[in-house]
């Protein structure tokens, strides 16, 4: 998964698992482990991703319709299938009209009946496409452009906007005023993961872009474009300027260059050649008085290419991306096609999901409140909330404690940290209050309609908050969201209902088994309030500096080390970790599953930990930690995870078990292993 520098999310959204067979001891509780997915051939000191995962790792399949597989599976298909089945039980004949029962079987219904979709034809879209055609002057496409404005920005990945709109806009409170909610303007514009696939001379990264045009071009000729080849051409000129303009992912993730507050004036004098008189008027936000401009240089220079660029360029990207979001709602040839390139090309993935699966994910996105609320209803118990709610209690504890231990920290930067950990709030399985969808039309025939109606209530729900006092419980995530966050700005986390299951977490486990695995998640989602972009925001939120200097070259010092450690860690050949794009998640990790270690043995109340299957509770512990990063990727979608995520593959995540001392002794680890660091080489941050 991935972060903004105000969303910290937890290391897991992408992580697509199978299926594991979790072993229990014959006359014992289960103990969460996958006694036979260990290969003890593999000496934990060398590989300890592959001594946890070996011989799950020599029989995994990857799904033919995914692009990975691993831990994250088994709760991701069985929340898929609780959805589906609530989602397909929903009576639209029986349910009133304007109900949320009723939204859920209309958009269903619609999404499946693709009968109707291939009559339809392009039909949807023909307002869209009738507005860009008669684009007539650069006022005109200002407007457009403007129309088009959305905030669908994926909370977890906002700093690297992939939007095919010009710019993205995010909704939340203000860096330096944490006490009203404002705008963020985003870069934007591409039709590929992100600009490192038009900027690379990486082989892979070169054939991407052979094989993009190609897709431009047959979806364009699909459509009845008169030139789709040239007009392919246009497009990857244009996305290729428009990528040469975007900042980087590591300069986007500095949060002190992100924070430039711009009046409407301040637009047309810093970033000329848009309209933006006309551009802000048609995107609702012409009465702003300021707007945060997250990446200046990017903005100013994609307003030039509007001016410089010719107006049937953008006219020619503009259809290509309006039929591009909307292909996956088209007929059969629009959505093969896109399918063909976004999933066989860019992931690896080799089979289509059923569209069931498809219809499920649509209406989970769109609609996600609604069926959230049944899904807590059936399948998270008051009592899981509960427990989970305690063992986040019994985190932050272990957190606060570890505080008074840390020799390097003055009073003064500890007294600000435990300010802050006082005042965090945690959501876990749900929000406590609910979307309202009773302004959202949805028609059982009309399914790309429904969709662009729901992106677009979303936009105007973010709209509505601009300038209003910020509600710090508020949720990004639904409850049936295999994930976690961590929310900078409103110093909060959510733990959605749905990651709250086992393998990650299980009320009748043994706690080594609970700890390792969603201890060391919610550990995680903590240290996030306090890694290398956490730490720059105080207990309100404000981006402030509460480090003294000397705390500071220390936390710079430590994670420079980590950052290193991360680079050393090859992924394909020729291809490593990027230590600094990764090095939040990385901190996160490291401190994460120290706290969730020390929370485990709080947590024993002065016993020793039973020995279980021959396991001793560390060994448990850490097994339970290496077997959640359980994955199997397919290499294009590993590729595509190293130019676009801030998360290292979870193979190396898994090996963060070597800066942790207790980790030594239970394996055994000794000096000449691969993982042995020898004790000053172990990154200790909190």
């Amino acid at each position: 998964m991935q972060r903004t520098p105000w969303l910290l999310a937890a290391a897991i959204a992408a992580g697509l698992c199978g299926p594991t067979a979790w072993a229990a001891p014959a006359n014992g509780p289960d103990i969460g482990i996958d006694l036979t997915g260990i290969d003890h051939a593999v000496k934990p000191g060398d590989n300890f991703f592959d001594y946890a995962n070996g011989n799950w790792l020599k029989t995994a399949q990857i799904p033919a319709d995914r692009s990975s597989t691993g831990t994250f599976l088994k709760i991701y298909e069985l929340t898929e299938k609780h959805t589906a089945d609530l989602i397909r039980n929903a009576r639209g004949d029986h349910a009133a009209p304007g109900s949320n029962e009723r939204r859920i079987a209309d958009y269903y219904a619609a999404y499946m009946d693709e009968a109707n979709i291939e009559k339809l034809g392009l039909k949807p879209l023909k307002p869209a496409l009738e507005t860009i055609d008669k684009i007539d002057s650069r006022q005109d496409l200002a407007r457009v452009l403007g129309s088009r404005l959305r905030a669908d920005v994926d909370p977890i990945n906002a700093t690297n906007f992939h939007t095919q709109n010009l710019f993205g806009l995010f909704v939340t409170q203000g860096l330096e005023d944490p006490s009203h909610t404002i705008a963020y303007l985003l870069q934007g514009g591409l039709g590929m993961p992100s600009r490192e696939y038009y900027l690379s001379s990486d082989p892979h990264m070169v054939e991407a872009r052979g094989k993009y045009q190609a897709y431009v071009a047959a979806l364009l000729k699909q459509a009845g474009a008169k030139d789709p080849e040239g007009e392919a051409k246009t497009v990857l000129a244009l996305e290729t300027k428009i990528a040469r303009a975007q900042e980087s992912l590591v300069e986007s993730e500095d949060v002190h260059k992100a924070n430039n507050l711009w009046s409407m004036a301040d637009f047309a004098a810093k970033a000329p050649g848009l309209d933006w008189d006309a551009y802000f008027k048609a995107a609702g936000l012409a009465g702003q008085p300021r707007i945060d401009v997250w990446q200046p240089a990017a903005i100013t220079g994609l307003s030039a290419l509007v001016a410089s660029e010719p107006l049937d360029a953008w006219k020619t990207l503009l259809a290509f991306h309006t039929l591009n979001a909307g292909a996956p709602l088209l007929p059969k040839a629009y959505a093969d096609l896109s399918f063909d390139f976004y999933g066989r090309t860019l992931q690896g993935t080799p089979q289509q999901q059923p569209r069931w699966k498809r219809a499920v994910g649509a209406t989970n996105t769109d609609l996600g409140d609604a069926v959230g609320q049944l899904y807590v209803q059936k399948y998270f118990p008051a009592s899981s909330r509960d427990e989970v709610q305690q063992l986040v209690k019994n985190l932050i504890a272990a957190f606060d404690e570890r505080l008074d231990t840390l020799s390097w920290m003055t009073p003064a930067t500890r007294a600000k940290a435990k300010e802050k950990l006082v005042t965090l709030k945690v959501g876990v399985g749900y929000p406590d209050t609910w979307r309202d969808y009773a302004a959202l039309e949805i028609k059982a025939d009309d399914p790309l309609g429904n969709h662009q109606r729901a992106v677009k209530h979303e936009y105007e729900h973010q709209l509505a908050k601009l300038g209003q006092p910020v509600d710090r419980g508020e949720w990004w995530m639904t409850p049936q969201t295999v994930n976690a966050v961590n929310l900078p700005l409103q110093n909060a986390l959510n733990f959605p209902a749905a990651i709250l299951q086992a393998p990650f977490f299980d009320p009748k486990a043994d706690a080594a088994a609970n700890y390792g695995a969603i201890g060391a998640i919610i550990g995680h989602e903590i240290s996030h309030s306090f890694d290398n972009t956490g730490a720059d925001f105080d207990a309100q939120g404000k981006l402030e500096n509460w480090w003294t200097p000397a705390d500071e070259a220390h936390f710079k010092d430590a994670t420079q080390k980590l950052a290193r450690q991360f680079d050393q860690y090859e992924a394909l050949p020729g291809l490593h970790v990027n230590g600094e794009q990764t090095l939040g998640e990385d901190i996160a990790d490291v401190s994460g599953l120290t706290i969730a270690y020390l929370a485990y043995h709080k947590s024993l109340g002065g016993k020793p930990a039973p020995v279980i299957d021959g396991l001793t509770g560390d060994q448990r512990f850490f097994l339970a930690f290496g077997q959640a990063w359980r994955s199997k990727m397919r290499d294009a979608a590993l590729r595509q995870r190293l130019a676009t995520d801030v998360h290292a593959p979870a193979q190396f995540r898994a090996l963060t078990v070597r800066n942790l001392d207790a980790w030594y002794p239970a394996f055994k680890v000794q000096p000449g292993q691969k993982l042995y660091l020898k004790p000053d080489q172990r990154v200790k941050i909190w």
